[in-house]
């Protein structure tokens, strides 16, 4: 099935991208979530938005990648969240609760989308994770997270 990606996907494509998927991963995953939309000889206007309003968004060249990796890597994150005597949190850490975390540390805006867990953070201590500001630049970011 052909679709228009109208978010970033990882290991399939950027906003605006035109790919082919199996039916049931868009019917089932990528449209149902927001991710995607059908392609239609229409939604090609679509596509140019899209593209229009990610570029706008997105950090445009490696120096500019570069500056917020500086930025990044020397905001120091704490995260405090409810957690049981033995160190194990009530649910878990998502990125959208780290990117708040980071703005409230003083670092720049990061889009939640772009911040790369390894596994779910469920327990307390210093953890590390990963940013993509460009294709070509990751920032390193340690989360310490911390009992409430």
């Amino acid at each position: 099935m052909k679709i228009i990606l109208t978010h970033e996907v990882s290991g399939l494509g950027a906003a605006g991208d035109v790919v082919d998927v199996k039916d049931g991963y868009a019917r089932n995953y990528l449209i149902p979530r927001k991710f995607a939309i059908r392609w239609t000889k229409g939604g090609e206007k679509d596509v140019e938005q899209i593209r229009r309003a990610r570029k706008i968004h997105e950090i445009q060249t490696i120096e500019q990648a570069n500056q917020v990796k500086a930025q990044l890597e020397g905001v120091k994150v704490r995260l405090a969240v409810r957690s049981g005597d033995a160190g194990r949190l009530f649910g878990s850490v998502t990125p959208a609760d780290v990117a708040s975390a980071i703005k409230a540390a003083g670092g720049p805006d990061v889009d939640k989308r772009r911040i790369e867990l390894g596994s779910p953070i469920k327990t307390l201590g210093a953890h590390e994770t990963s940013v993509r500001l460009h294709p070509e630049v990751d920032a390193k970011v340690s989360v310490e997270v911390v009992a409430a």
